[in-house]
């Protein structure tokens, strides 16, 4: 394949502006371990909608202009210097495609001592990076993308479409994350998904894969609820019919085991009011997964919560590769069971980027961005 000397791509110059589509320098030479991928598709994640708000606990303006997505699939076009396989020893060749992770260095004390790759100080990550500074195309809203010789990279299964992969490359790794710090679910206990967007609903079409019993999700609108009875949801709860949170409580206790509350709570709706009811949501002894919250939210709560009742609290960032393997083989397994194809939209090219994520405020689930249309 012929490799272009410029790529176009969807650069965020101001927040809360349009993206603007432009030409960005392709790299001419790839550092080792390095790889060149032409995006096959992107979606468009919530975390997108809050760095073009300039709301986002990552979005600087220091690193404007920035090509803007991370949750891509792409196939490979060019190898700089090193061994040729994904992060698992699998070999890849030029036509594979792969999904790659956020570039840790390796080097810090939370890559090398604490093994915790998400929390590395220098990590470099996708969408968020000035396109100024080689190698320029470091987003998934463009036709190329650079992906740093620190990045996992993990070879799609031939059985998942571009349209599933995408979106698995940050929403469902999140939430494989987010159940893997909660520890073990038995299948007797009661698990209460605060979100019903795309992170809610994967996680409550993996829970019922893992045998939960009961998975009762709070969210909105109706349609979202339905989706998620659909992915096997035993509840569902309504935010827009139940605005009270105490009332929210008292029908959440309904659908629990003699209405003791949740034994876990998994936070991933993002609401600014989403962490202090779902402390309230948890049985004594109960754990807790945040993943949504990914703004800051000023918020007043009482701690003498969390002796009384000795609940335990995980907060979830990012994820590494093995999750992101996990992933794809969730969505392999089960391909012909669950209706992937409702959480996303017809595709559209990079003009349409500004419209897709302004769609994401309406309510729309997973828009997909096909940078070649």
């Amino acid at each position: 394949m012929r490799i272009p000397s410029s790529s176009r791509a969807a650069l965020l110059r101001a927040f809360g502006r349009p993206v603007a589509v432009e030409d960005v320098p392709v790299p001419a030479e790839l550092e080792p371990g390095a790889l060149l991928v032409r995006v096959t598709m992107a979606s468009v994640c919530g975390t997108d909608v809050h760095i073009w708000d300039g709301g986002a606990f990552t979005a600087s303006a220091a690193n404007l202009p920035q090509v803007m997505g991370h949750e891509m699939v792409g196939e490979i076009v060019a190898f700089g210097d090193g061994p040729r396989t994904d992060s698992l020893g699998r070999p890849v060749e030029v036509g594979d495609r792969v999904v790659w992770t956020h570039a840790p260095c390796g080097q810090c004390f939370y890559c090398t001592i604490e093994r915790q790759p998400s929390l590395c100080s220098g990590r470099r990550s996708y969408g968020r990076l000035p396109a100024s500074a080689f190698p320029h195309l470091t987003g998934g809203f463009a036709e190329y993308c650079y992906v740093f010789p620190g990045s996992g990279r993990v070879r799609v299964p031939d059985e998942v479409p571009d349209a599933w992969a995408a979106p698995a490359s940050c929403a469902l790794r999140t939430v494989v994350h987010v159940l893997e710090q909660v520890g073990t679910i038995q299948p007797h206990e009661c698990v209460v998904v605060q979100g019903a967007g795309p992170l809610g609903l994967y996680a409550t079409a993996m829970l019922r894969s893992l045998g939960v019993g009961t998975v009762v999700v709070i969210g909105a609108p109706d349609g979202r609820l339905e989706l998620a009875t659909a992915y096997g949801a035993t509840g569902t709860v309504s935010v827009e019919h139940l605005p009270d949170p105490r009332e929210r409580d008292e029908a959440v206790r309904r659908l629990t085991p003699d209405g003791r509350g949740a034994d876990v709570v998994l936070e991933l709706s993002g609401a600014r009011s989403a962490f202090g009811e779902g402390l309230d949501l948890l049985r004594p002894g109960g754990r807790y997964g945040v993943a949504g919250q990914t703004s800051a939210v000023d918020l007043t709560m009482d701690p003498s919560l969390l002796v009384r009742k000795q609940l335990t609290v995980r907060g979830v960032l990012s994820a590494h590769a093995g999750h992101y393997w996990k992933a794809l083989d969730f969505l392999r397994q089960t391909r012909d069971s669950v209706d992937w194809d409702a959480l996303v939209t017809a595709p559209v090219g990079l003009d349409g980027v500004t419209d897709a994520m302004q769609s994401m405020k309406r309510g729309v689930l997973k828009p997909l961005i096909d940078p070649h249309v």
